[in-house]
């Protein structure tokens, strides 16, 4: 078994140190320096590990360095193999204007088990295990499905808390939910953040959906696995482009509705470290000769945790 213990440490090391590597930009209004920090510290922490790594989730193409591209090579070529999806820097405009909600995450399991996703938009879907299966449905009207949220966790519609990014193409639906009179959240950017809201009531968030990043759906897809909760995706191809790249990878079906199994098989780890503070992990914090980070960690065998960490300044 490859995924052990012994790999979740080295992991969170790379996200922490990623963390870390941003830190001096917070605030900076300087999102590329702060990504290409992020992106270079992820990128030679993983290329020292002892590991046969390729990128199945990244932030461009090849011709996009220094960003981690899809199809990249990582590790020493010498361990188990693996697929890695990453996001050095999630809320680039967070950590630019040193506001909450900035992450370095990543995404590991053996390899063929983390669907290889084209960055394009995707349609998603979660909710948490405290909804039967059956009750909701991405394909489910609205108020279809907040009525059997509402009826699973015995609340009144406007008990009800939905998720979903603050976009000009969610108007219709965010009109809807107030028509319900549905609580709102409304995020500017941070869509892992927000999905992974659904995995604890602490969060009170009861479902979180809309179109955001496709690479950031997969990547949320691993740690929602670990919770036990539901959730879908569907792609966006609006150009040939996207259905060229797309039909590359081999999917064929453009409009296919992927359930969480089909986008993580099997096993998977999943490291967040928080970069400004978010409702999940607090910030990186500096002090006296050392840096202080908190990374929330799934591993579907073995652990849900927040994993405190302290390196000290080079």
């Amino acid at each position: 078994m490859s995924l052990n213990k012994d790999l979740i440490k080295k992991l969170v090391k790379v996200t922490s140190r990623a963390a870390i590597n941003c830190y001096r930009y917070i605030g900076k209004e300087n999102k590329r320096l702060a990504d290409k920090a992020a992106t270079d510290s992820m990128r030679n922490d993983l290329n020292d590990m002892e590991i046969s790594g390729e990128v199945v989730i990244g932030e461009g193409e090849l011709d996009e360095a220094p960003m981690l591209y899809i199809g990249e090579k990582l590790g020493k070529g010498n361990g188990p193999n693996l697929d890695i999806a990453v996001d050095p820097l999630e809320g680039t405009n967070f950590v630019a204007k040193n506001l909450p909600g900035a992450i370095s995450v990543l995404a590991v399991s053996e390899k063929g088990n983390l669907f290889n996703a084209p960055e394009t938009y995707m349609n998603k879907f979660a909710v948490s295990k405290d909804v039967p299966f059956d009750a909701t449905d991405i394909d489910f009207p609205l108020k279809k499905n907040i009525s059997n949220i509402a009826d699973a966790k015995n609340k009144n519609f406007n008990e009800l808390t939905v998720c979903i990014l603050d976009r000009p193409r969610h108007t219709n639906i965010i009109d809807e939910l107030k028509t319900l009179g549905v609580n709102l959240k409304l995020i500017s950017d941070g869509d892992i953040c927000g999905a992974l809201m659904v995995s604890d009531n602490k969060y009170n968030i009861d479902l979180f959906l809309g179109i955001g990043g496709g690479p950031e759906g997969v990547i949320s897809a691993a740690a929602l696995d670990a919770y036990g909760c539901k959730f879908q995706g569907r792609f966006i191809f609006e150009t040939e482009s996207d259905k060229d790249r797309a039909k590359k990878m081999g999917i064929n079906d453009y409009k296919k509705k992927y359930e969480i199994s089909e986008i993580v098989k099997g096993d998977s780890i999943f490291c967040a470290t928080g970069i400004t503070k978010t409702e999940i992990t607090a910030a990186v914090k500096k002090e006296n000769t050392k840096f202080i980070t908190e990374t929330l960690v799934t591993h579907k065998e073995s652990t849900i945790e927040i994993v405190k960490s302290e390196e000290a300044i080079a």
